[in-house]
């Protein structure tokens, strides 16, 4: 009897991991330093490396379910991507617009004072910082982040 039991508990379990094997592998991070806080995303548009329709990147620009970090205009912004990305190539946008050259590097730094200025589009105390994925259309990712000002 008790072996049994045994079989069949790990069979369900076998089972448990088939079932999740068989979920949407996760998207790769992308990641926002300011000082010693930090942020990490998902992606808000992926589709496992294919490209994204140019409407599908449109909405996802528009996705207000997206993670906040505070930015003192005086720091530094770092930030990085999963390898897999930089492969692609990757730009920094503002507010929907490119603030960055293609990358192929994981890791990029940039004033705090950019995302504040107006001369660089930002109006207000927030700002919407996406990275996008691809050195050139069709783009394959999407992931955005809110940067809250943060006058220390």
């Amino acid at each position: 009897m008790r072996r049994r039991r045994a079989v069949a508990a790990a069979g369900a379990v076998s089972a448990g991991l088939l079932v999740l094997s068989a979920c949407d592998k996760p998207t790769p991070l992308s990641t926002i330093t300011v000082g010693q806080s930090s942020v990490s995303s998902e992606a808000s548009c992926y589709n496992d490396g294919k490209p994204l329709a140019t409407a599908d990147l449109a909405k996802c620009l528009k996705d207000t379910d997206i993670k906040s970090i505070k930015v003192d205009p005086d720091e530094t912004v770092r930030f990085g991507v999963d390898p897999d990305v930089a492969k692609k190539g990757w730009t920094i946008l503002m507010n929907g617009q490119a603030l960055t050259e293609a990358s192929k590097k994981t890791y990029r730094t940039i004033p705090g004072s950019v995302f504040f200025n107006a001369q660089y589009g930002a109006s207000g105390n927030s700002t919407l910082v996406s990275i996008q994925e691809g050195e050139k259309a069709p783009f394959t990712g999407l992931w955005s982040f809110k940067l809250k000002k943060d006058a220390g």
